[in-house]
């Protein structure tokens, strides 16, 4: 399997669109963590429209912000299909006004555009009764009647998971169950990957444990890769091509092999017009350039409304994002991971070839900046946007030294964080005043 294309595509779309959009609740956590009960949840199918559902203009947002692949949410841990699943009801072609399938029009338009096409499709489905009656260890009568009123299904099944595994429940009539619920899934996820395929991305989520039940990962690791084995599988514990650390802050490389981090621009992953704690393009841009100079993608989430509709907020954002990745473009896709942050505290890329180091500069400088550590040989820095040289000052004392680049206030963007281009004459290499290498570190 090639990963090629994705080490190289520095940034993706995250995009959580359903039925929770239509009151703006938590997608699917507003009834498992007792929010609101499942039967009230549930009310919001009559909402939503998706009148205003237009992929094309998805995928030409997300081209003009500079990403290369994007992951829609196709089921979310409601159970609610964006597609004509023959396997349930519980889907926007059957049981909501969209009336249509959601999923084929997104895949055909991000072909279109030229741009990887990623979907996510939930582990779990807290809508199926028989698989929470095997997680939460409760009779199917139990679990229809909690379903009626808010109850804390979280809970339960977190208190389930605490359990030694002599006291799981193993019965015959609850491996029933979750044989049927096995059944359910793989048909479900047969759909996913070969209707809709090739799918580029394929990225699971919530395979909590349940003691004493197997959720047979390799059977599905098998089938996503038998439908296209060029997929590349995350959220699949032990079985997938990628981590996928979220939402904390990303302080040291979470991963050997390729790896992306999700975050959603404001504070929520679906569509809440409550959650005004939004990013600024500055701070997304932070982020994105701190993922990248560690050597992973950013996987940039939107909340669409109901009605398909991006919004604006989110949408400034992208197309800032995008003005900076295109002025910079040089130093975003063909790059690898730079220097550790003790060399150079704003974050880097490396050419694939070493030679080339581009410095991100996000403030606005005093008396330039400072690479401490690299004594290669050098030809010269500039800004990359500009071309603009610098004068470069060298303070050395054997390993141990700085270079001083001079990089003037009046040089920088105050809108739009710079990016410098030092280049020389052979790989660049680091060492620290302990002697180590660093380049040794990265391959260790």
């Amino acid at each position: 399997m090639s990963m090629e294309w994705f080490e190289s595509a520095k940034l993706g779309i995250f995009i959580h669109w359903g039925i929770y959009a239509v009151q703006g609740t938590s997608e699917s956590w507003e009834f498992a963590a007792g929010g609101m009960s499942h039967k009230d949840y549930m009310k919001q199918l009559n909402g939503f429209t998706a009148k205003n559902y237009n992929p094309k203009a998805w995928a030409e947002l997300f081209k003009k912000a500079g990403a290369k692949y994007a992951v829609l949410t196709s089921k979310h841990c409601d159970g609610v299909a964006l597609f004509d699943t023959k396997y349930s009801d519980l889907n926007v072609v059957k049981s909501t006004p969209a009336g249509r399938d959601l999923i084929g029009p997104y895949c055909d338009a991000l072909r279109e555009a030229g741009l990887k096409v990623g979907l996510y499709f939930t582990h779990t489905d807290w809508s199926v009764d028989e698989m929470m009656s095997v997680v939460c260890d409760m009779t199917l009568d139990e679990v229809r009647a909690a379903r009626t009123q808010k109850f804390l299904f979280s809970k339960r099944w977190n208190e389930v998971m605490a359990r030694p595994i002599e006291e799981i429940d193993q019965s015959q009539e609850r491996k029933q169950c979750w044989e049927k619920f096995m059944t359910f899934y793989f048909n479900q996820l047969n759909e996913v990957v070969n209707n809709f395929g090739p799918i580029d991305v394929l990225w699971g989520d919530a395979m909590y444990e349940v003691k004493g039940y197997d959720w047979r990962k390799d059977k599905i690791r098998d089938l996503i890769k038998k439908a296209n084995p060029d997929t590349i599988i995350s959220r699949l514990p032990g079985f997938d091509d990628i981590a996928t650390p979220e939402v904390r802050a990303v302080c040291s490389r979470p991963s050997k092999g390729p790896w992306e981090y999700c975050t959603p621009i404001n504070g929520c992953w679906g569509y809440r017009p409550g959650n005004t704690n939004y990013k600024s393009y500055i701070q997304v841009i932070r982020i994105f350039c701190d993922v990248i100079a560690m050597g992973g993608n950013l996987l940039l989430d939107v909340g669409p409304l109901e009605d398909g509709s991006i919004d604006q907020r989110q949408e400034e954002v992208l197309l800032k994002l995008g003005k900076f990745i295109k002025t910079n473009e040089e130093a975003i896709y063909e790059t690898r991971q730079g220097l550790d942050w003790r060399f150079y505290n704003q974050g880097s890329v490396l050419s694939k070839d070493g030679k080339t180091l581009y410095l991100f500069v996000h403030d606005i400088p005093r008396d330039g900046i400072m690479l401490k550590g690299v004594d290669t040989p050098y030809k010269q820095a500039t800004v990359l946007s500009t071309g603009q040289k610098l004068e470069i000052q060298k303070f050395f004392n054997g390993n141990y030294g700085c270079y001083w680049l001079h990089l003037k206030p009046e040089m920088v963007d105050p809108d739009m964080p710079v990016v410098v281009k030092f280049e020389f004459e052979e790989p660049c290499v680091a060492v620290d005043k302990w002697g180590i290498l660093w380049e040794n570190e990265k391959k260790a």
